[in-house]
């Protein structure tokens, strides 16, 4: 729809649209909630000879006065209706108590000098420092707080140059995608007025080892550009630094296919570059150029191209260490000399494993730090660059390994561990000797020893073996009167394991459960895993949430009455589904930033380049197998449903807020059930904002509506 400038519309019709979002409906079935009044549009689709309703498209245009002043409704009634909750005042007090920590990150050396993050308990943002020299001073490099009134301008990523003289980092507004770069200098903190950037939503910087430049992805910001087709406009540049970035030299043009991805890295010698083109989450190619050849330097060289298969470079000076799925579901690792870069030259120096998957694979010390999971549980391993096993890492338990991190040839490596009742731990290790020591604790005012984790294992409808994690209270009865949430993701690879979160503890303390299951279609199981909840086999992954909820009330955990389920992004299609597939399974429903238009999810935000994960409505099976779940087409009217708490953020540019929007529209006029509420987070992105009494007010609203929507004991 083509946007209508403002001072064109006449002042009566503005004033009539906004009367009309605020005549409130007759209260629901329940005569709680008086919605606004939503008006519906004889809108559709002819596609592949099948119509497809779509009454609500004019909520897809957030430009709209209209639409805005609906957003507006629908956002004051929500926080209207969750400010009467009795316990949220008390769930916002111990949130804050315990959101507001003390808590670093692990220092990344470059050069001489250190570089860490730290959160501390009297900031809204995280701080970046840099000190000169492992026990040196630390001092202010970056510091977000002070860089709007309101909090809306945040810090995206940021690299240091391998000298650790300069960094080059993403400046943000709103906490959205969309990011300039800019480029200060360590030692002063000045801030080129030069070196800036934009077009860098897409871009992690890679330095050449003097620092006087770095490789990036570039995108237009050209407003003529439809926003869907943008993505295929991505170039590889290099920036000199000093120079004007208009004219960059474009290292690879752009690809002119929104669905893939470009990035490059420089190798740590300056001598390869190495190109990726990403085909959504499934497959990739990699090129490489050997820049200390005259002849090879504007020459990109195929490594491997045109598989179904995904790949990751390691340099250690003039080898390539791949990690790929290719033929090994589970991934495995091969050393390749790039002057030899035949297949059939490839040695293979880590094997599959089949009782575990290979999620990274990195060169720290001179030797390979493996970092697997086991049944959604992390497992550590050294090995030598051949291969050989030098030691595994023991770990506390069952939980959450982030990293090692360090430099190929560096002895000393960091990494975390984590899990549902260990605050996260950073320790300090050494590569040739195993040696370790405890960097950092995370304080918490709570004490986990009162509360335990179960692993528990159940089939899914098609008898598939599940696994999901428990946690709550020792000595738990299971009786069946324990409120709990069941969360999910179930996609792109991506897999659940157990992370600490103190947010989690206002909700255990009430006697509450924290289910989290692992679904096919994330990460967990390896590429099978994955690609047996995607596409045509997307109903899998709802399967595999459905089945868990039916346990859970089978094994008396809970029933359905105490029953919440939550996700966010694709796990808000997933809660969505589920919810429209089976409504009478739960009780309460928190679905944030959500995919809920299956149908035409590909025309917005960055939905092209899910098409691999999803299927497209031009494909006329794919679009079969879109219609069949996608949660907008399947909402029925006179159907109770279960309470609905959609989380929406205004500058969401990742997934379009339109579908938070279209569905809840469509539920209020559905729905027989609970009450249905769209909360929207202003100045903030697909990842929420990045302060903390964002976070921290939007847990309250969620613990909040799920207790006044569930039955207590």
């Amino acid at each position: 729809m083509k946007q209508i400038p403002t001072d064109l519309v006449p002042a009566l019709l503005m004033v009539c649209a906004f009367a009309a979002v605020l005549v409130p409906r007759e209260a629901g079935a329940q005569g709680r909630v008086a919605y606004p009044a939503t008006r519906t549009v004889d809108a559709k689709d002819v596609l592949h000879g099948v119509t497809v309703p779509d009454p609500y498209r004019w909520l897809e245009d957030a430009k709209s006065p209209e639409v805005q002043a609906w957003m507006k409704a629908q956002d004051d009634l929500t926080r209207k209706e969750l400010a009467k909750v009795p316990e949220r005042a008390r769930l916002l007090a111990r949130l804050k108590e315990l959101a507001y920590l003390d808590s670093v990150s692990a220092p990344a050396k470059r050069g001489s000098r250190f570089f860490l993050t730290r959160r501390h308990a009297t900031k809204e943002k995280s701080v970046v420092y840099w000190k000169e020299g492992k026990a040196g001073e630390e001092k202010v490099l970056f510091d977000p707080n002070g860089w709007s009134k309101d909090g809306s301008v945040g810090l995206g990523d940021w690299q240091p140059s391998h000298d650790g003289t300069k960094v080059v980092y993403q400046l943000k507004e709103n906490n959205s995608d969309e990011a300039t770069l800019r480029v200060i200098d360590v030692a002063t903190g000045k801030v080129s007025e030069v070196d800036v950037i934009p077009g860098g939503k897409y871009a992690t910087a890679s330095w050449t080892p003097d620092g006087s430049g770095f490789y990036y992805t570039w995108l237009p910001t050209d407003p003529k550009i439809p926003v869907d087709e943008r993505p295929g406009h991505q170039e590889v540049r290099f920036h000199r630094l000093g120079e004007d970035p208009a004219k960059d030299r474009v290292v690879h043009g752009k690809l002119g296919d929104p669905t893939a991805f470009l990035s490059a890295a420089l190798s740590r010698n300056g001598r390869w570059l190495v190109l990726y083109v990403q085909y959504g989450w499934t497959s990739n190619d990699v090129l490489y150029r050997d820049l200390a050849d005259p002849e090879q330097a504007d020459r990109w060289t195929p490594l491997v191209v045109g598989t179904e298969a995904q790949w990751t470079v390691e340099v250690l000076a003039d080898r390539f260490f791949v990690t790929t799925n290719d033929g090994a579901p589970r991934s495995r690792v091969f050393e390749v000399d790039p002057l030899r870069p035949a297949r059939k030259e490839w040695k293979e120096v880590v094997p599959e494993r089949k009782d575990a998957t290979l999620v990274s694979a990195s060169v720290l010390g001179g030797r390979l730090a493996l970092n697997y999971l086991k049944d959604a549980s992390s497992l550590l391993e050294v090995r030598e660059l051949d291969g050989t096993l030098v030691r595994e890492v023991k770990l506390p338990g069952l939980g959450t390994v982030d990293g090692p991190f360090g430099l190929p040839d560096e002895d000393e490596a960091y990494y975390s561990f984590e899990s549902y009742t260990t605050p996260r731990e950073i320790h300090a290790t050494s590569m040739k000797t195993g040696a370790q020591e405890l960097w950092f604790r995370l304080k918490v005012p709570v004490d986990p020893s009162g509360f335990e984790v179960e692993q528990v294992f159940f089939p899914s409808k098609d008898g598939t073996r599940l696994s999901m994690f428990l946690v709550h209270r020792k000595g738990m009865k299971r009786d069946g009167t324990a409120r709990t949430i069941l969360y999910g993701y179930g996609g792109f690879q991506v897999s659940e394991t157990p992370h600490f979160s103190a947010m989690l503890y206002p909700w255990l303390e009430e006697g509450g459960v924290w289910a989290a299951v692992n679904l096919r279609g994330g990460g967990e199981y390896g590429e099978e895993w994955h690609r047996a909840g995607m596409l045509l086999q997307k109903q899998n992954t709802f399967d595999d949430f459905l089945a868990a909820a039916r346990w859970l009330s089978a094994e008396k955990v809970t029933s359905p009455e105490r029953l919440a389920i939550y996700g966010g992004s694709n796990g808000g299609l997933l809660v969505g589904a589920a919810m429209t597939q089976e409504p009478k399974a739960f009780s309460a429903v928190l679905c944030a930033v959500p995919l809920l238009d299956m149908v035409r999810y590909h025309l917005f935000g960055s939905g092209r380049t899910w098409i691999s994960e999803y299927g497209s409505a031009d494909d006329p099976r794919q679009l079969a197998a879109l219609r069949a779940y996608s949660p907008y087409h399947a909402v029925k009217t006179g159907t109770a449903y279960p309470a609905t708490l959609l989380l929406s953020a205004d500058s969401d540019d990742r997934v379009d807020p339109m579908h938070a929007r279209k569905f809840a529209a469509a539920l209020q006029a559905a729905t027989t059930g609970g009450p249905v509420l769209l909360r929207i987070e202003r100045n903030a992105g697909h990842g929420g904002a990045d302060m903390v009494k964002s976070a921290v007010e939007s847990r309250a609203d969620e613990y909040a509506f799920v207790l006044a929507n569930t039955k207590g004991k």
